[in-house]
Protein backbone atom coordinates (compact mmCIF):
# COMPACT_ATOMS: atom_id res chain seq x y z
CA UNK A 1 0.00 0.00 0.00
CA UNK A 2 1.50 3.34 -1.06
CA UNK A 3 -0.36 6.40 0.12
CA UNK A 4 -0.87 9.38 -2.18
CA UNK A 5 -2.55 11.52 0.48
CA UNK A 6 -1.02 14.87 1.39
CA UNK A 7 -1.68 14.20 5.09
CA UNK A 8 -0.67 10.83 6.50
CA UNK A 9 -3.72 9.08 7.96
CA UNK A 10 -3.32 7.55 11.41
CA UNK A 11 -5.84 5.11 12.88
CA UNK A 12 -5.97 5.18 16.68
CA UNK A 13 -7.52 2.13 18.32
CA UNK A 14 -8.24 2.96 21.96
CA UNK A 15 -11.35 3.16 24.14
CA UNK A 16 -10.02 5.78 26.58
CA UNK A 17 -11.64 9.17 25.72
CA UNK A 18 -8.75 11.15 27.21
CA UNK A 19 -6.20 9.30 25.11
CA UNK A 20 -8.29 9.72 21.96
CA UNK A 21 -8.65 13.47 22.60
CA UNK A 22 -4.94 13.94 23.35
CA UNK A 23 -3.82 12.06 20.26
CA UNK A 24 -6.36 13.84 18.08
CA UNK A 25 -5.08 17.24 19.22
CA UNK A 26 -1.43 16.31 18.81
CA UNK A 27 -1.86 14.78 15.36
CA UNK A 28 -4.19 17.52 14.14
CA UNK A 29 -1.69 20.20 15.13
CA UNK A 30 1.21 18.53 13.37
CA UNK A 31 -0.19 17.75 9.94
CA UNK A 32 -1.73 14.31 10.38
CA UNK A 33 -5.27 13.10 9.77
CA UNK A 34 -6.69 10.86 12.50
CA UNK A 35 -9.34 8.17 12.51
CA UNK A 36 -10.53 6.51 15.72
CA UNK A 37 -11.77 3.02 16.49
CA UNK A 38 -12.90 1.93 19.95
CA UNK A 39 -12.84 -1.85 19.55
CA UNK A 40 -10.85 -4.50 17.75
CA UNK A 41 -13.66 -5.33 15.37
CA UNK A 42 -14.09 -1.71 14.24
CA UNK A 43 -10.30 -1.35 13.90
CA UNK A 44 -10.17 -4.24 11.43
CA UNK A 45 -13.08 -2.83 9.44
CA UNK A 46 -11.64 0.70 9.31
CA UNK A 47 -8.22 -0.55 8.27
CA UNK A 48 -9.74 -2.46 5.38
CA UNK A 49 -11.96 0.43 4.29
CA UNK A 50 -9.78 3.48 4.93
CA UNK A 51 -6.27 2.05 4.43
CA UNK A 52 -4.50 4.19 7.02
CA UNK A 53 -0.79 4.88 6.77
CA UNK A 54 -0.18 3.74 10.36
CA UNK A 55 -2.15 2.15 13.21
CA UNK A 56 -1.76 3.12 16.88
CA UNK A 57 -3.14 0.04 18.64
CA UNK A 58 -3.88 -0.23 22.35
CA UNK A 59 -3.37 -3.69 23.83
CA UNK A 60 -6.27 -3.54 26.29
CA UNK A 61 -9.51 -3.23 24.33
CA UNK A 62 -13.17 -3.90 25.15
CA UNK A 63 -14.96 -6.83 23.56
CA UNK A 64 -13.62 -10.18 22.49
CA UNK A 65 -10.36 -9.08 20.85
CA UNK A 66 -7.30 -7.57 22.49
CA UNK A 67 -4.61 -5.62 20.68
CA UNK A 68 -2.46 -8.68 20.02
CA UNK A 69 -5.35 -10.44 18.29
CA UNK A 70 -6.18 -7.34 16.27
CA UNK A 71 -2.56 -7.05 15.12
CA UNK A 72 -2.63 -10.68 14.03
CA UNK A 73 -5.82 -10.16 12.03
CA UNK A 74 -4.47 -7.00 10.39
CA UNK A 75 -1.36 -8.87 9.30
CA UNK A 76 -3.55 -11.34 7.42
CA UNK A 77 -4.41 -8.69 4.83
CA UNK A 78 -2.34 -5.54 5.41
CA UNK A 79 1.28 -4.49 5.85
CA UNK A 80 0.28 -1.20 7.50
CA UNK A 81 2.83 -0.20 10.18
CA UNK A 82 1.55 -0.86 13.71
CA UNK A 83 2.64 0.85 16.92
CA UNK A 84 1.32 -0.84 20.06
CA UNK A 85 0.17 1.29 23.00
CA UNK A 86 0.65 -0.45 26.31
CA UNK A 87 0.62 0.19 30.04
CA UNK A 88 2.72 -2.95 30.44
CA UNK A 89 6.48 -2.77 30.41
CA UNK A 90 7.40 -6.46 30.67
CA UNK A 91 9.72 -7.74 27.96
CA UNK A 92 7.39 -10.68 27.31
CA UNK A 93 4.54 -8.30 26.45
CA UNK A 94 6.76 -6.31 24.11
CA UNK A 95 7.97 -9.45 22.36
CA UNK A 96 4.43 -10.77 22.00
CA UNK A 97 3.50 -7.57 20.19
CA UNK A 98 6.45 -7.93 17.83
CA UNK A 99 5.58 -11.55 17.16
CA UNK A 100 2.05 -10.56 16.13
CA UNK A 101 3.44 -8.08 13.61
CA UNK A 102 3.88 -4.80 15.51
CA UNK A 103 6.65 -2.48 14.34
CA UNK A 104 7.15 -0.54 17.58
CA UNK A 105 5.54 0.13 20.93
CA UNK A 106 4.89 3.10 23.23
CA UNK A 107 4.37 2.74 26.96
CA UNK A 108 1.56 4.72 28.58
CA UNK A 109 1.62 7.42 29.75
CA UNK A 110 3.52 8.98 26.87
CA UNK A 111 4.36 12.54 25.92
CA UNK A 112 3.28 14.19 22.68
CA UNK A 113 6.98 14.51 21.76
CA UNK A 114 7.57 10.78 22.14
CA UNK A 115 4.38 9.91 20.25
CA UNK A 116 5.34 12.07 17.27
CA UNK A 117 8.92 10.82 17.26
CA UNK A 118 7.78 7.18 17.15
CA UNK A 119 5.16 7.82 14.46
CA UNK A 120 7.60 9.73 12.25
CA UNK A 121 10.33 7.11 12.68
CA UNK A 122 8.03 4.23 11.73
CA UNK A 123 6.50 6.12 8.78
CA UNK A 124 9.95 7.12 7.52
CA UNK A 125 11.12 3.53 7.75
CA UNK A 126 8.06 2.27 5.88
CA UNK A 127 8.24 4.92 3.16
CA UNK A 128 12.01 4.73 2.61
CA UNK A 129 11.98 0.99 1.96
CA UNK A 130 9.39 1.52 -0.80
CA UNK A 131 11.46 4.28 -2.40
CA UNK A 132 14.72 2.34 -2.59
CA UNK A 133 16.01 1.42 -6.03
CA UNK A 134 15.92 -2.34 -6.09
CA UNK A 135 19.13 -4.24 -6.89
CA UNK A 136 18.92 -7.62 -8.63
CA UNK A 137 17.07 -10.47 -6.99
CA UNK A 138 18.96 -12.42 -4.35
CA UNK A 139 18.88 -16.20 -4.19
CA UNK A 140 20.10 -18.10 -1.14
CA UNK A 141 19.41 -21.75 -1.85
CA UNK A 142 15.62 -22.11 -1.73
CA UNK A 143 15.25 -18.52 -0.49
CA UNK A 144 14.42 -16.03 -3.26
CA UNK A 145 14.15 -12.31 -2.49
CA UNK A 146 12.49 -10.28 -5.24
CA UNK A 147 13.66 -6.83 -4.14
CA UNK A 148 11.74 -5.03 -6.87
CA UNK A 149 8.37 -6.40 -5.75
CA UNK A 150 9.29 -6.93 -2.07
CA UNK A 151 8.36 -10.58 -2.46
CA UNK A 152 10.03 -13.39 -0.52
CA UNK A 153 9.65 -17.06 -1.37
CA UNK A 154 11.02 -20.35 -0.07
CA UNK A 155 10.88 -22.73 -2.98
CA UNK A 156 7.35 -22.31 -4.35
CA UNK A 157 5.96 -20.97 -1.06
CA UNK A 158 5.55 -17.23 -0.58
CA UNK A 159 6.58 -16.02 2.87
CA UNK A 160 4.69 -13.14 4.42
CA UNK A 161 6.91 -10.65 6.28
CA UNK A 162 5.85 -7.62 8.28
CA UNK A 163 7.29 -4.27 7.12
CA UNK A 164 9.95 -4.35 9.83
CA UNK A 165 10.87 -7.97 9.13
CA UNK A 166 11.24 -7.16 5.46
CA UNK A 167 13.32 -4.04 6.20
CA UNK A 168 15.71 -6.12 8.29
CA UNK A 169 15.96 -8.86 5.66
CA UNK A 170 16.46 -6.23 2.96
CA UNK A 171 19.34 -4.62 4.85
CA UNK A 172 21.00 -8.00 5.30
CA UNK A 173 20.32 -8.97 1.68
CA UNK A 174 21.96 -5.92 0.11
CA UNK A 175 25.12 -6.74 2.07
CA UNK A 176 25.37 -10.50 1.44
CA UNK A 177 28.09 -12.44 3.23
CA UNK A 178 28.99 -9.37 5.29
CA UNK A 179 28.63 -9.16 9.06
CA UNK A 180 26.52 -6.10 9.84
CA UNK A 181 27.11 -4.88 13.38
CA UNK A 182 24.17 -4.57 15.76
CA UNK A 183 24.30 -0.76 15.81
CA UNK A 184 24.23 -0.57 12.00
CA UNK A 185 21.17 -2.79 11.72
CA UNK A 186 19.31 -1.01 14.51
CA UNK A 187 20.07 2.41 13.03
CA UNK A 188 19.20 1.46 9.47
CA UNK A 189 16.02 -0.46 10.26
CA UNK A 190 14.64 1.30 13.33
CA UNK A 191 16.43 4.66 13.42
CA UNK A 192 19.37 6.23 15.25
CA UNK A 193 17.43 6.51 18.49
CA UNK A 194 17.18 2.70 18.63
CA UNK A 195 20.89 1.94 18.21
CA UNK A 196 21.18 0.50 21.73
CA UNK A 197 17.93 -1.52 21.75
CA UNK A 198 19.47 -4.92 21.10
CA UNK A 199 16.31 -6.75 22.22
CA UNK A 200 14.50 -5.39 19.14
CA UNK A 201 17.12 -6.84 16.85
CA UNK A 202 17.35 -10.21 18.58
CA UNK A 203 13.57 -10.59 18.50
CA UNK A 204 13.29 -9.89 14.79
CA UNK A 205 16.23 -12.11 13.90
CA UNK A 206 14.39 -14.84 15.83
CA UNK A 207 11.17 -14.24 13.85
CA UNK A 208 12.97 -14.14 10.50
CA UNK A 209 14.68 -17.43 11.26
CA UNK A 210 11.34 -19.02 12.20
CA UNK A 211 9.90 -17.98 8.84
CA UNK A 212 12.92 -18.58 6.61
CA UNK A 213 15.12 -21.31 8.04
CA UNK A 214 14.53 -25.03 7.60
CA UNK A 215 15.80 -25.52 11.16
CA UNK A 216 15.58 -22.19 13.04
CA UNK A 217 17.56 -23.61 15.97
CA UNK A 218 20.45 -24.34 13.61
CA UNK A 219 20.29 -21.48 11.09
CA UNK A 220 22.10 -21.65 7.78
CA UNK A 221 20.88 -18.41 6.16
CA UNK A 222 21.01 -15.75 8.88
CA UNK A 223 24.13 -16.38 10.91
CA UNK A 224 25.50 -14.67 14.00
CA UNK A 225 28.87 -13.26 14.85
CA UNK A 226 28.60 -13.34 18.68
CA UNK A 227 28.73 -9.92 20.23
CA UNK A 228 29.16 -8.28 16.82
CA UNK A 229 26.22 -8.70 14.45
CA UNK A 230 24.51 -10.82 11.82
CA UNK A 231 24.86 -11.66 8.16
CA UNK A 232 22.84 -13.25 5.38
CA UNK A 233 24.71 -16.10 3.74
CA UNK A 234 24.45 -16.21 -0.04
CA UNK A 235 25.79 -19.65 -1.01
CA UNK A 236 29.49 -19.50 -0.50
CA UNK A 237 30.77 -22.48 1.40
CA UNK A 238 33.85 -20.73 2.72
CA UNK A 239 31.81 -17.91 4.29
CA UNK A 240 29.25 -20.38 5.62
CA UNK A 241 31.83 -22.57 7.34
CA UNK A 242 33.62 -19.61 8.92
CA UNK A 243 30.43 -18.18 10.40
CA UNK A 244 29.20 -21.51 11.67
CA UNK A 245 32.50 -21.98 13.50
CA UNK A 246 32.07 -18.51 15.03
CA UNK A 247 28.82 -19.58 16.73
CA UNK A 248 25.61 -19.37 14.80
CA UNK A 249 23.55 -20.19 17.93
CA UNK A 250 24.06 -16.74 19.42
CA UNK A 251 20.53 -15.31 19.96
Amino acid sequence: MVSTREKPRILLVDDEPRVVQLVREVLGATGFEMLAAFSGESAIELTALEQPDLVLLDIMLPGTMDGYQVAGRLREFSNVPIIMLTAKVRESDMLQGFEMGADDYITKPFSSKELLARIRAVLKRSQSERAQVAPPDIVCGDLHIDLARRRVTIGEREVYLTPTEYSLLHELAIHPNQVLVHEHLLTRVWGAEYRDDLDYLRSYIHYLRKKLETDPANPSLILSSPGVGYMLVVPDEEHREDMQKDGQHDP
